[in-house]
C-alpha cells in the first residue's frame, strides 16, 4: 500500500487540475472566504470549530506579501462580522518570511492587532526546516506583547524535545503534529513509532506544565494517548483541544465530538488550491493514500 501511495502522490502534480480537483475537493473550502465560511458554518452545526488558512506560501516579493496580509485582515474581519467560531492560521513565508524576516515580523504584528479587537487568535503554522529557527524566534518575539498568538512543533523532528524546554516557560499555546515535509534523516526522525513515542512525550510535557495544546492527528492510537492524559491530569476541556484537517477521517472527528471534547478543524480557502494539493500530496504518501481511498469510497457508493 505504501508503495501505491507512494506512486499517487507522485504521479499527481503532472496530472490535469480536474482530476487532482476531484481528489482534493473535500479537503479544501473553495476559492472564496465565502466558501470558507460555508464550510465552517457546517463544522460549527456538527459541533466543532475551525481555523481558517489561506492557501499560499513561499512569496517572492513584499507586494505580494503585503496583499496576503490584507486578505488576512479580511478573513478576521469576516469571522466577527458571520459570528463564526473560528481562529486563524498564517505561514510565514506567504507573509514575507524568505523576502525579509522584520517585515515580516511586523506584518505579523499588523494582523494580531486587528485579531486582538475581536479576541481572536492567530496560529503560525511550522513549515519546512529551514523555516523552524526563524519562526520560534519571531513566535518569541511576538509573544511579548500579544497573548492571541500559537505556533506548531512538528514531532518528527529531532529538535522538538529541545524547543519545547526552551518553550516552557513562556507556557505558550502550541499545536502538536507529527510533520509532513520530506526532512533528511539527521533533521528528522523517520520511523512511526518513534514519532509518535515523541509526539506522547513532547504533549504530556505541555499540558503538564500548564500549555494550552491543540493536539493535532488523525491517528487513532494518538487520540488514544492524548485520552489518557487528560484522564491522568484531570483536565478541564479549556485546557487542550483536539485538531484534525478538513475532509481527513470525518468519521473520527464525529467520535472525539461525541466523547465532548473540543475539536478545531483546518479549513483551506484560496485561488492556490492546485499548487498547494500537489505539493502537500507529494510530501505526505500517507494522505495521498487516504484521499485515494477516500475517494473510491464516494464513487462505489455513488454506483451503488
Amino acid at each position: 500500500m505504501k508503495l501505491v501511495q507512494k506512486a499517487v502522490s507522485h504521479v499527481l502534480p503532472i496530472v490535469p487540475e480536474p482530476i487532482v480537483g476531484f481528489f482534493a475537493k473535500n479537503y479544501i473550502a473553495g476559492e472564496t472566504i465565502e466558501d470558507a465560511v460555508q464550510v465552517v458554518r457546517s463544522l460549527m452545526a456538527e459541533g466543532a470549530c475551525a481555523t481558517i488558512d489561506v492557501l499560499g506560501e513561499e512569496v517572492k516579493d513584499k507586494d505580494h506579501a503585503l496583499k496576503v496580509a490584507e486578505m488576512y485582515q479580511k478573513v478576521i474581519h469576516t469571522i466577527n462580522s458571520e459570528k463564526l467560531d473560528s481562529t486563524v492560521s498564517i505561514k510565514l513565508t506567504h507573509m514575507g518570511l524568505k523576502i525579509d524576516k522584520e517585515f515580516c515580523y511586523n506584518n505579523v504584528c499588523k494582523l494580531l492587532e486587528v485579531a486582538k479587537k475581536y479576541d481572536n487568535f492567530i496560529t503560525i503554522d511550522m513549515e519546512d526546516h529551514t523555516c523552524t529557527s526563524d519562526t520560534l524566534e519571531i513566535f518569541k518575539r511576538l509573544r511579548t506583547d500579544f497573548e492571541n498568538v500559537g505556533t506548531v512543533l512538528q514531532t518528527y523532528m529531532r529538535r522538538t524535545i529541545q524547543d519545547v524546554n526552551n518553550l516552557l516557560p513562556l507556557q505558550p499555546h502550541m499545536r502538536i503534529c507529527k510533520g509532513i515535509y520530506d526532512e533528511p534523516r539527521e533533521i528528522a526522525y523517520k520511523d512511526d513509532f518513534t514519532i509518535n513515542q515523541n509526539f506522547t512525550y513532547v504533549i504530556e510535557k505541555l499540558l503538564s506544565n500548564g500549555s494550552y495544546v491543540g493536539i493535532a492527528t488523525h491517528d487513532e492510537k494518538l487520540v488514544w494517548e492524548a485520552f489518557r492524559l487528560i484522564d491522568k491530569y484531570k483536565l478541564q476541556k479549556n485546557q487542550y483541544e483536539f485538531q484534525m484537517l478538513l475532509g481527513v477521517d470525518p468519521q473520527l472527528r464525529r467520535i472525539i465530538l461525541n466523547e465532548g471534547h473540543k475539536l478545531r478543524v483546518y479549513v483551506p480557502f484560496g485561488k492556490e488550491w492546485f499548487a498547494y494539493s500537489t505539493r502537500r500530496l507529494k510530501e505526505n504518501p500517507n494522505i495521498a493514500g487516504h484521499i485515494m481511498r477516500n475517494s473510491i469510497r464516494r464513487i462505489f457508493k455513488k454506483n451503488g
